[in-house]
């Protein structure tokens, strides 16, 4: 394959892919800009691998998979910063009498953002990508039980969290 003929299907895979990876990629980060920052960085790993995908029907899953890795290796690298964000939170801050009704879409991207990273990508791939356990397993690098236990324990915290803010 010509180089020239590399590059016509690469901007073909990320005219075809980005926009539902950057949603995916939302989700994982709630940042619109980390989230197109983070596709922006697994298109040009898979750029560097794409003569070796074996499966060129696989990309969106290779994809998914390279978004989930880099995403938690930014986290792991981030943890003084998460650190410091814990600190400046622990003070006292406004009432929630002041904060605004939000819909429940936002609410559910708040609950999201305190589960651990692994739970937070398990619940997303599962219900907002609809991956099968076993697909989120892969995904994950984990067993389908594991996946099925990732998803669980949060979907447990979740409703605690949305549950307690009902009352």
């Amino acid at each position: 394959m010509t180089e020239e003929a590399v590059e016509s299907r690469l901007a073909e895979l990320y005219r075809r892919h980005a926009p539902a990876a950057i949603g995916f990629a939302y989700l994982l980060t709630a940042n619109k800009q980390q989230a197109e920052d983070l596709v922006q960085d697994a298109f040009i790993k898979a750029a560097g691998r794409f003569r070796h995908i074996r499966m060129p029907e696989a990309f969106e899953s290779y994809l998914r998979k390279t978004i989930v890795n880099l995403h938690t290796s930014t986290l792991r690298r981030r943890k003084l910063e998460r650190e410091y964000v814990q600190r400046e939170a622990s003070r006292p801050s406004r009432d929630a009498a002041d904060v605004p009704d939000l819909d429940t879409r936002d609410e559910m991207r708040r609950a999201l953002q305190t589960l651990p990273a692994r739970q937070r990508a398990a619940i997303v791939l599962r219900y907002y990508e609809d991956l099968s356990e076993r697909s989120v397993g892969e995904a994950l690098g984990c067993s389908d039980a594991a996946a099925r236990s990732l998803v669980a324990r949060g979907m447990e915290t979740l409703r605690a969290q949305i549950g307690s803010e009902d009352a």
